[in-house]
């Protein structure tokens, strides 16, 4: 099933996608919107091009699992996505997936204004990774 990956953020959001096979997770692009509703259909655009079958959606989770004003934003916009695309939009923990972004980024010396382009493409990479990880072992 080809899956998108969104990590939403008030500025940026990152976009991935794996393919058919939910083999491989690569980062799609970096959506820079404020406008919930126009990002929305930026999204819903992206997932009709790539033909995606469904949508997860990082939920920003503190580090004791409480769930604070981020993670309510988020799953406002999830009723929205779902509106604008008609697929299932799936929650995912996202803890801890922007540092891990940032170690990668570290990792392959990635500075500057490339690293900020790219950390939240590579943050919906690891989402979808884990959320790939999940179904196989769960579903």
């Amino acid at each position: 099933m080809v899956i998108l990956s969104v990590d939403y953020g008030r500025v940026r959001t990152g976009i991935a996608v794996c393919d058919r096979n939910e083999i491989i997770a690569s980062p799609v692009e970096v959506i820079r919107e404020t406008d919930s509703e126009i990002l929305a259909e930026k999204i819903a655009y992206i997932a009709k091009q790539k033909q995606a079958e469904m949508i997860v959606l990082g939920l920003p989770k503190n580090m004791d699992g409480t769930e604070g004003e981020s993670a309510e934003n988020v799953r406002n916009f999830a009723v929205i996505l779902e509106e604008k695309t008609g697929l299932t939009v799936a929650l995912h923990d996202e803890r801890g997936t922007t540092v891990t972004a940032h170690r990668y980024l570290n990792m392959t010396d990635t500075r500057g204004k490339k690293r900020k382009a790219v950390v939240d493409s590579v943050a919906a990479v690891i989402i979808l990774e884990d959320y790939m990880n999940f179904r196989r072992n769960n579903i």
